[in-house]
């Protein structure tokens, strides 16, 4: 196909991610198109780097990936869940759920990497990510206002790259790791280049929200398993609910590669520099792997084996050498939270709304974001 004038080769199934993800015959470099560079990834983060310097950033964001460093964040979450279901349940007003867990998400990641955001500039900061989010695949003045969201937030967030490495107030903090990391040459990075991977940090796990928001879309579809998750707090289940969340709902749609030298596989001939897409959403639903695809079924993750490229919401391979997302663990986890509060720490109801999923709009969300109304807290 043509994807932006440029010749574009589509590829989907496990043997066709276990090739893609073979460093060997594909790279990163000028892979992702201009617009999204221009809004969500930004210039020179690790999206787009390969061999050493691609490994040296990545163990950067896997050393931010620790158990101990995820529980942390799951305990900010937590909080910031009891305080907004409280005052929820307190003005007996109707909530939009993707609204109020972005900034819930937002205000926890900020505290989490150390970046000093007050509780009133956060809906403020929420709306600047939300937007390099938001940005890449529209038209017109929505992804311009990306465009204006990306420069934004890299002043933003390179200044406090600047500000940490002139103090120590940062010290042991996400925000400390990534504004003293030394590149391959030695030398720190760049101010802008610190920023874009500062925000690698924040804006992906501002994005969780709209998994959240297909948690309870699941939950409100699947009662008889809202039911056991409120009743049952064993791991099993909760693993596997948010498993086939990951699996069921579209998030990421595809992943972008280039061939790195001329190459054929299974009689295609792949030339060096072409363009690759991989079909992500397109693997999580392939009848081959997965039985009765278009169903919604957490159970199938009951004593399932972890898969490296029959399983790829967020990319497939390996976290820690290949470009699968250094966040999926976290983005299990403040799942898991989101959850638990929707299921054991709240009652409410959910009003008629439209949600519906628009099929070809990205990223995607129910026309409603989700709106939930007469909220109780649950002792």
């Amino acid at each position: 196909m043509r994807l932006l004038l440029q010749q574009t080769t589509c590829m989907t199934g496990a043997d066709s991610a276990e090739v893609f993800y073979d460093p060997r015959r594909f790279v990163r470099a000028g892979a992702a198109p201009r617009r999204l560079r221009a809004t969500l990834f930004g210039e020179d983060g690790v999206q787009s780097l390969d061999g050493e310097r691609h490994r040296a950033r990545k163990e950067l964001f896997m050393s931010l990936m620790t158990p101990g460093a995820r529980d942390d964040l799951c305990d900010i979450a937590a909080r910031l869940w009891r305080e907004r279901i409280a005052s929820w349940a307190g003005d007996g007003r109707r909530v939009v759920l993707f609204d109020e867990v972005s900034e819930l998400l937002c205000e926890a990641v900020c505290a989490w990497t150390g970046v000093p955001v007050t509780r009133p500039q956060v809906p403020a900061v929420t709306r600047v990510l939300l937007s390099l989010i938001d940005s890449p695949a529209a038209v017109g003045p929505r992804h311009l206002r990306g465009r204006d969201a990306r420069r934004l937030a890299d002043r933003w967030a390179a200044g406090h790259v600047v500000r940490a490495r002139a103090s120590e107030t940062a010290e042991g903090t996400a925000l400390e790791r990534i504004a003293g990391f030394l590149d391959t040459d030695g030398r720190p990075l760049p101010p802008e280049v610190a920023a874009v991977e500062l925000l690698n940090v924040l804006r992906p796990t501002v994005a969780v929200a709209r998994f959240v928001v297909f948690s309870a879309l699941a939950l409100y579809g699947n009662p008889s398993w809202r039911r056991r998750l409120q009743d049952d707090d064993a791991p099993e289940p909760m693993d596997a609910f948010v498993q086939e969340v990951r699996r069921f709902y579209p998030f990421f749609p595809f992943a972008a590669a280039r061939v790195a030298h001329d190459f054929t596989w299974r009689g295609h001939r792949f030339q060096k520099g072409r363009r690759v897409l991989l079909d992500l959403h397109g693997i999580d639903h392939d009848p081959r792997l997965w039985d009765r695809p278009e169903q919604f079924r957490p159970e199938r993750f009951l004593g399932w084996e972890p898969d490296a490229y029959s399983f790829v919401p967020q990319g497939g391979g390996d976290h820690y050498e290949g470009h699968r997302c250094a966040g999926e663990w976290v983005t299990e986890d403040l799942m898991k939270v989101s959850v638990a509060a929707l299921t054991r720490s709240m009652e409410y109801t959910v009003p008629a709304q439209d949600l519906r999923i628009p099929p070809w709009s990205a990223p995607v969300l129910p026309k409603s974001g989700f709106v939930v109304a007469q909220v109780q807290a649950r002792e």
